[in-house]
This record gives C-alpha cells, sequence and structure tokens, in this order.
C-alpha cells in the first residue's frame, strides 16, 4: 500500500508524531491475538472503573479509534501495540475477535514517544508512571529534562518536579500508584527524611494537601531546633562526667549562663549514687 502521513484524528501531539511516521493508507483489522503489549508502555495500573466503562461501550459500539500498531521485532506475524493498548483490553473484555489498527513504521524511540504523549494527553497515567517515562527517555534515548519539556508541551520545572517523585521511598510511591496520595501530596513528601512515615499519617488521617503542607512545616521545624548546635565545651563536659559516674548527663546553658544539669537514672540504686556523690563532695 502507498504510505502517506496522517494529519488528523488522534489530538495534537499525537497527531504530530503519527505525521511524523509512515503509515499504512487504510485502516486495517487485526485479530486481538496478533497484538502483543508495548514494551516502552509507561502505563502499568489501569483503572478497572474505567476499563469497565469502555468496555460496555466498545460493547454497544465496537473500537470507533483505531490501534495504532507497529510490526513486531521479536514475534512473527504479531504487531506490537504502540498507541490504545486500554482499548485493547476492553475489545477483549467485550469479546471482540478483531480490531481496527493503523500500521505504523516507528522505532523504539518514536514508540515510546507515542505512548507518553497518548497516555498524557489522557491523563491516564500516575505521576509514577509519567516520571518513570521521561527518565526512560533520558536514560534510553538522552533527552535531558528540557527537550523532555519541549517535547511533551509541558515546562521544565513540570518535568523536574515528576523526575523528584521517584526519589520517594518505595512505600511512598505505592501510594502515589494506589491513589492514595495525589502528586500533591507527594511533592511536599520529597526530601523529607520520615517521608514515609508522613504519608501513612496523610492517608489515615485524610489530610489536604494544604493539611500536609502545614504537618511537614511542623517537622522540619523540629528539625532545624534539633540540628541547632550545641556548645562543643559543654558536649565535652556531659561526656567526661557521664564517663565518670556512668550515667547521662544533660547541660543546659542558657545566654546568661543560668541553666540545669540533668542526670538520668534508671532504678534506685542510681538514684542512690547520684545523692551519694552529692553528700560526699558538698
Amino acid at each position: 500500500m502507498d504510505a502517506i502521513k496522517i494529519k488528523k484524528g488522534l489530538g495534537r501531539g499525537l497527531s504530530s508524531l503519527i505525521g511524523d511516521s509512515k503509515v499504512e493508507k487504510n485502516i486495517n483489522k487485526l485479530s486481538i491475538s496478533e497484538l502483543t503489549r508495548n514494551r516502552y508502555q509507561p502505563r502499568k495500573v489501569f483503572d478497572q472503573e474505567n476499563l469497565e466503562e469502555l468496555t460496555n461501550s466498545i460493547r454497544e459500539r465496537g473500537v470507533i479509534q483505531p490501534i495504532i500498531v507497529r510490526k513486531s521485532k521479536d514475534k512473527n506475524f504479531k504487531y506490537e501495540i504502540i498507541a490504545g493498548e486500554r482499548r485493547w483490553l476492553a475489545a477483549q473484555n467485550a469479546g471482540l475477535h478483531e480490531v481496527p489498527v493503523v500500521i505504523t513504521e516507528a522505532d523504539d524511540l518514536r514508540s515510546l514517544e507515542f505512548a507518553i504523549v497518548e497516555n498524557v494527553q489522557r491523563h491516564d497515567l500516575n505521576p509514577i508512571e509519567e516520571a518513570e517515562g521521561y527518565q526512560r527517555l533520558i536514560d534510553d534515548f538522552s533527552y535531558d529534562q528540557e527537550k523532555v519539556g519541549k517535547f511533551i508541551g509541558k515546562s521544565r520545572s513540570h518535568v523536574s518536579n515528576c523526575l523528584r517523585l521517584l526519589s520517594l521511598p518505595k512505600e511512598v510511591i505505592e501510594l502515589i500508584q494506589l491513589n492514595k496520595i495525589s502528586q500533591g501530596h507527594a511533592k511536599v513528601l520529597v526530601g523529607l527524611e520520615n517521608a514515609s512515615f508522613v504519608a501513612k499519617k496523610i492517608v489515615e488521617k485524610k489530610l489536604s494537601v494544604r493539611q500536609s503542607e502545614n504537618l511537614v512545616r511542623i517537622f522540619k521545624t523540629k528539625k532545624i531546633i534539633k540540628k541547632s548546635e550545641k556548645d562543643p565545651n559543654l558536649r565535652q563536659l556531659e561526656s567526661s562526667l557521664a564517663e565518670q559516674i556512668g550515667l547521662n548527663i544533660s547541660i543546659k546553658n542558657k545566654k546568661n549562663n543560668t541553666g540545669t544539669i540533668s542526670f538520668v537514672y534508671k532504678d534506685l540504686d542510681q538514684l542512690n549514687n547520684i545523692i551519694s556523690i552529692i553528700k560526699s563532695n558538698y
């Protein structure tokens, strides 16, 4: 068949990508079993409720928008889905045996670009899947953050904020993937040492993003107070006294040189030992 460039039909970003690729002139129909998943599909989680709604729609009206595919490199007589995996899954659930497809020539980079554009434009990716898609463009295809932003139609700061989510602990990432916490919640957790603990509190208390920001602010304030440096001479004195009497000691000295000395004892014998030392010396 003659190859042409498709200009319209799938949204400006996706259409532009298709326009840069050679595709067969007519929409074809392929058996469900002839299609395989896209190895570069950034989307890992498919919302079951939305999938059921699409299944019911396809059962009534069929697959209106064709699935974009390319010939599989690894499997003979198979086609790899570039865009439309959710439609393919829903078509299976609806009991269809074949689906409409557009066959295109696309290398691995273009395949990943197709998948990211389709999902981002439709807001189908959770923040972690979106970040992993951007990271793959950077790691596998030498994109930088600015190039990712221009390609996807987002600001560089948006890309940077997305990528920072990947630095969160595994437990927090799982909460994002399960939609237990939003991207707004996740942003305030980045760089927090106890991010997992705070994330659980956000879920348990059903905190808003603003409430979560206030909670994080409290922890950061406590951290600053905790990090305030004690006079090295006081620390040395505490250590010296602790070694001599075998008890933990805390010395707090104010600017006017008044303060307190605290002795920590664990039983009555240790208390009697402290009293004995004081009495014998004063």
